[in-house]
């Protein structure tokens, strides 16, 4: 089965954008991009670079496993949430 990456990727920003209740346009001012950078992902035009996904990921509060891990489906919390249990003793 083929996924198109494009797809996948918008699919996922725009869901964790709109569970963390931003829109595109303060998280993209929020990365340090244009006013309308994250809206041009969001329509298809553009792809962010490597470094961009990475600020994207620290501004969502997530790394970029769990970004791309559909089968969590609150990665902020997740990722708490798995910090706090490494930090227990055994």
């Amino acid at each position: 089965m083929f996924i198109d990456f494009q797809d996948y990727f918008v699919d996922r920003l725009i869901k964790l954008r709109m569970k963390k209740g931003v829109s595109a346009r303060e998280m993209s001012l929020s990365i340090g991009q244009s006013v309308g950078y994250i809206a041009q992902i969001e329509r298809k035009h553009n792809l962010p670079s490597m470094n961009v996904l990475f600020y994207i990921c620290e501004y969502l509060n997530i790394t970029p496993k769990d970004f791309f891990d559909e089968g969590i489906d609150a990665p902020e919390i997740y990722g708490e949430l798995t910090k706090n249990l490494k930090e227990l003793n055994k």
